[in-house]
């Protein structure tokens, strides 16, 4: 990983990778990554955002770092402070069939949202989708809860008119004062949709606007270090009731050099902060005076 701002029309950190089909036994299954990122000089003068450069000592350093690092097989960051002499710019990492540093599974989570008293949390939002009785049995499928419909329908030209349901509960009628009627159908888990649905809205002439109640939750992917468990991981890092999860076929894999050679830097003490103030505010005072003089 080399500096930034090398470049005129980027400021961007520059990769640069050495691969090859012939390495030499010491290096199969391995990986090695070197920090270069402080090896430059600026600029005479800046040229758009070209504002480094490197020279040829940078050069000379990058290709001693990586020279030895193979010599003397340097660990990984979570293990490199125990290495006497280790050198924190180079990490080497392994790439076998057991250890995949890099790898990662893509985990399609799918939980459920709770409120401040770790209850459920339930929604009342507009249905944005057309309102289908194969949309219905799938958001059923998919929820696996109690889910309420309020259906807003204009009314016949003929007046006021009934709607036929498997039973009272299932669908019922509330005339508001307009000539619109409200048709509110009411699903459970074990519900046939598509049957209630047709029943309840088989011969409307027109559905004008659709809300729904139902659980809130939450589907996202989930980035898990390949070797960790899998459920494990949810339960610790979600800590909410969760519906489902699924691994994606392949693993996936990244390299985040910032991530391996990150460098943890103690903020400064409050103590120190306020010293420092109080200095700048007496320095202020004496320009304030010479001022005023």
């Amino acid at each position: 990983m080399l500096p930034d701002q090398l470049f005129y029309n980027t400021g961007i950190f520059t990769y640069i990778w050495l691969m090859r089909n012939e390495k030499p036994d010491s290096h199969r299954g391995r990986v090695m990554l070197i920090d270069a990122r402080q090896q430059f000089e600026k600029e005479p003068k800046a040229f758009s955002f070209k504002r480094n450069r490197m020279t040829d000592a940078h050069r000379q350093w990058i290709e001693e770092r990586y020279r030895d690092g193979w010599a003397k097989g340097y660990l990984p960051a979570a293990t490199v402070a125990a290495q006497a002499g280790a050198d924190e710019n180079v990490k080497i990492f392994k790439n076998a069939a057991a250890e995949k540093d890099f790898a990662y599974h893509k985990v399609s989570v799918v939980f459920w949202q709770t409120d401040e008293q770790d209850k459920p949390a339930i929604v009342t939002e507009r249905y944005e989708k057309t309102f289908s009785g194969v949309n219905v049995t799938k958001e059923l499928e998919f929820y696996a809860s109690e889910l309420t419909y309020r259906v807003r329908v204009a009314s016949s030209a003929g007046g006021s008119r009934s709607v036929v349901a498997e039973s009272p509960a299932d669908a019922t009628e509330r005339v508001p004062p307009s000539k619109d009627r409200i048709v509110e159908l009411v699903l459970k888990p074990k519900d046939n949709a598509a049957k209630k649905f047709k029943a309840a809205f088989g011969d409307v002439e027109e559905i004008l606007s659709v809300e729904w109640t139902h659980r809130h939750y939450v589907q996202d992917d989930e980035y898990i270090p390949h070797g960790e468990d899998i459920a494990a991981f949810l339960k610790r890092e979600i800590a909410k009731p969760i519906i489902r999860w699924e691994d994606s076929p392949q693993l996936g894999c990244e390299i985040l050099p910032n991530k391996y050679f990150y460098r943890y830097q103690p903020p400064t003490p409050a103590k120190e902060l306020l010293a420092e103030f109080w200095k700048l505010e007496k320095e202020a005072e004496k320009m304030l005076e010479g001022l005023a003089q």
